[in-house]
């Protein structure tokens, strides 16, 4: 999309000054993000401009709801707390309309919010060190959100994190075999019927009571994350689209799958991925102290079967958008979500071969 454009997508909405300065991010798999920077003659603001996935988020409206509602109550709990919230929770911008979303004329949906200054985010944790801060941020704001009524939040992809359903819409993935690709992936195939039997864990820990519902994220991976750079520490958690009911799980799952990895989930040199112990450890530790009290034991005692669960989780998802021809993750190159697939399927054999050590780690820190 032009730049002229996007200026005029700006101009929907309240900002503050003139735009001086627009740059697209080189990241994001699923919405199409713009930085906008204006200037009034006295002060520089900064502006995030997004467009909705609406082939992934059906209902944009549902979406931009539980952003506001839980937002909102992040923003009350620090203000109770003494702690000023500018800048730790996002801050939606609003049209000139008063809305949260602007409907273009080619029935795009376009939100945006305040950058916050002074952060940035990484692709990679690269030390313990922040890796524990990421922990304990991603920690905090399950805390800050323990006591919202989980159930009273749109599912805003449903069954995102139902394993058992993604394994279901693999299996008819392959039976369809719309591109003609399954004989070439035999076994990657195998891999994932062979581990069947884990797909129903956390789903079925949720509705049997033994892990309960909460307020997730759903996608904690370091890049979600705006970390402040002169202290490294995580200031606020961004990319609030998929928060809705789920197991703190998959959270802590998700963030040591793609925080705790040794290469990039596209890595296609498979000797490159394995698990660093050493990044599960400092996560855990600074998860563990984020949430404060706040965890079950059967919670903690499950972490390392939430970071086998949803990697191999991921690894599904990949091959089934290999196999219905690259649908929904953006693709850069050929092959490219077959090369994710593979990857994620090492990471879980690793895992797998880690789990005695992992459970040891959890018990010490539990």
């Amino acid at each position: 999309m032009n730049d002229k454009l996007i200026r005029e997508l700006a101009k929907k909405f309240q900002y503050i000054g003139d735009i001086v300065y627009l740059r697209t991010p080189e990241s994001g798999l699923i919405n199409n993000t713009y930085i906008v920077k204006c200037s009034d003659g006295q002060q520089n603001r900064g502006y995030v401009l997004q467009r909705l996935n609406t082939a992934v988020f059906k209902n944009p409206h549902q979406v931009m709801e539980n952003i506001e509602r839980v937002t909102e109550h992040i923003r009350l709990k620090l203000i109770v707390q003494g702690i000023d919230p500018h800048g730790r929770v996002l801050q939606c911008n609003r049209t000139k309309d008063g809305d949260v979303l602007y409907v273009s004329e080619d029935g795009e949906y376009w939100r945006s919010y305040d950058m916050i200054a002074d952060t940035q985010t990484y692709p990679s944790a690269e030390t313990p060190e922040r890796f524990y801060n990421v922990g304990y941020s991603f920690g905090e704001f399950q805390l800050l959100l323990s006591d919202f009524p989980a159930d009273k939040l749109h599912e805003t992809i449903p069954d995102f994190h139902n394993t058992a359903k993604r394994y279901e819409d693999f299996i008819a993935a392959v039976e369809a075999d719309i591109c003609g690709r399954a004989s070439s992936v035999r076994d990657e195939i195998d891999f994932v019927t062979s581990r069947k039997k884990i797909a129903t864990l956390i789903y079925d820990g949720i509705r049997d009571g033994k892990f309960p519902l909460r307020v997730t994220h759903n996608d904690t991976k370091i890049d979600n994350i705006l970390i402040d750079i002169n202290t490294d520490k995580g200031v606020c958690i961004i990319d609030l689209d998929t928060v809705m009911p789920g197991s703190v799980l998959n959270d802590f799952g998700d963030a040591v799958r793609s925080g705790a990895a040794s290469a990039a989930e596209d890595e296609v040199d498979l000797d490159k991925v394995f698990l660093r112990l050493d990044m599960f450890e400092s996560f855990t530790r600074g998860f563990i102290a984020g949430l404060v009290n706040s965890l079950t034991e059967d919670e903690i005692r499950s972490f390392p079967l939430g970071v086998q669960i949803i990697t191999y989780e991921l690894g599904i998802r990949f091959l089934t958008d290999y196999l219905n021809g690259d649908k929904y993750f953006r693709v850069t190159r050929e092959g490219h979500n077959l090369d994710r697939a593979r990857n994620q399927f090492k990471l879980v054999a690793d895992i797998e071969s880690k789990l005695d050590r992992m459970n040891e780690i959890v018990q010490s820190i539990g």
